[in-house]
């Protein structure tokens, strides 16, 4: 007798769009480490795990360009879960995470039962937790759009490289986890970018401040500072900058 599919409940669907935000679109495949790991906590396939990534690429504004397309019998799940995080970033992502720190302690691969989500949210209540937790996302997020390098210059050395928030984490909270208002940055063009001494114009390239222009400055601070003028970014494989966010940091930030 054929085997019967199982259906995808909704925290398991939360969980895999959590891993399709955390790796580079290119592996997303059955033989990734990662996904053979989530598959082993939700007891299915890696087949069946990549092929549900692979319907939320399907659903990506980036990934429509390029004509990827998902399973033909993709579930309306998807859709709805793809909405849910992109219409409330904090609160989905802070749901995935605990769902992923919960699993990590137990020594069974049972799915949480919807209810049992619930009481854990409800006691989860520390706010350094939560914070950690959303933090972990968004930096894997955002890195693994422009493969773990730097927007600007490529460096692709991970401990060099951070998730830099185009609006400040401190000025609007439903920003702080969305991936587009994030860019992959090194630790040089992320303190640049955060104190406004560079920024990002309408055409995807570098503006530099007057404040960078200074007497006899360093190789260093020419190659790395001047010279990027104009230069265009990389752009990530999915959750480009938004504009809105980019014209943000260029009214509200940069310094001219």
């Amino acid at each position: 007798m054929p085997q019967i599919r199982r259906a995808w409940t909704r925290e398991e669907s939360i969980l895999a769009f959590n891993l399709y935000c955390k790796i580079p679109f290119g592996q997303i495949r059955h033989q990734n480490p990662a996904v053979i790991q989530l598959s082993k906590i939700l007891n299915r396939t890696p087949s069946s795990v990549s092929m549900k990534m692979g319907n939320f690429a399907s659903l990506d504004p980036t990934h429509q360009k390029r004509n990827v397309k998902g399973l033909s019998h993709g579930s309306k799940l998807d859709k709805v879960i793809w909405d849910e995080f992109n219409q409330n970033w904090d609160k989905l992502v802070c749901q995935s995470e605990m769902v992923l720190e919960r699993y990590s302690n137990l020594q069974n691969n049972t799915i949480l039962k919807e209810s049992t989500l619930k009481k854990y949210m409800a006691t989860e209540t520390s706010r350094h937790v939560k914070v950690r937790l959303v933090q972990r996302f968004f930096r894997e997020a955002v890195l693994s759009g422009y493969r773990f390098s730097c927007a600007i210059c490529s460096i692709n050395l991970p401990a060099m490289l951070n998730a830099s928030h185009i609006i400040p984490w401190s000025k609007d909270k439903a920003r702080r986890v969305d991936p587009k208002n994030g860019i992959s940055l090194c630790a040089l063009h992320d303190r640049a970018f955060d104190r406004g001494l560079i920024t990002i114009d309408k055409k995807n390239k570098v503006a530099v401040s007057k404040q960078l222009f200074t007497k006899n400055p360093s190789q260093l601070h020419k190659v790395a500072l001047l010279e990027i003028e104009g230069q265009k970014i990389k752009l990530p494989e999915r959750f480009k900058p938004d504009c809105e966010a980019l014209d943000y940091h260029r009214n509200r930030i940069f310094l001219q």
